[in-house]
């Protein structure tokens, strides 16, 4: 995947799955609610209110619960969910800008959650969207 992508779409949108992290990362609040509050600096975006972080019990044997936490940012948002108990993270970074750094994003979060191993998707998204 590329470093930095840009071009003439309205935002870009990545997708971070990450496996066999560490269940004590996975399993913070704090880490989730440290992540939403340190990316939006690094990315140059600007939340528009405080991160939540939810801890969500388990639904179903495919659900085990964990934590879900959401900034909502000038530029649209970011997602956290985790899943402890599977060693597994759900991430979204969305956003109006073009240019996002992918693997700066991936590594932040592999960091963060010691993520043995990730899958990665880049959308752009609105590519009909009236630039002028």
């Amino acid at each position: 995947m590329s470093e930095i992508r840009v071009g003439k779409h309205f935002g870009e949108h990545v997708t971070v799955d990450g496996y066999d992290g560490s269940f004590d990362k996975l399993n913070s609040k704090d880490v989730v609610l440290n992540c939403l509050r340190e990316l939006p600096d690094m990315l140059d975006m600007h939340p528009l209110a405080e991160p939540v972080v939810y801890l969500a019990p388990g639904n179903d044997k495919k659900d085990p619960g964990g934590w879900s936490g959401f900034v909502v940012i000038e530029e649209s948002h970011i997602s956290i969910h985790t899943f402890p108990a599977r060693g597994f993270v759900s991430i979204d970074v969305y956003t109006c800008k073009n240019g996002l750094s992918v693997d700066h994003i991936v590594n932040y979060f592999v960091q963060q959650f010691v993520l043995k191993e990730t899958e990665v998707n880049f959308i752009e998204r609105g590519k009909k969207y009236p630039l002028e």
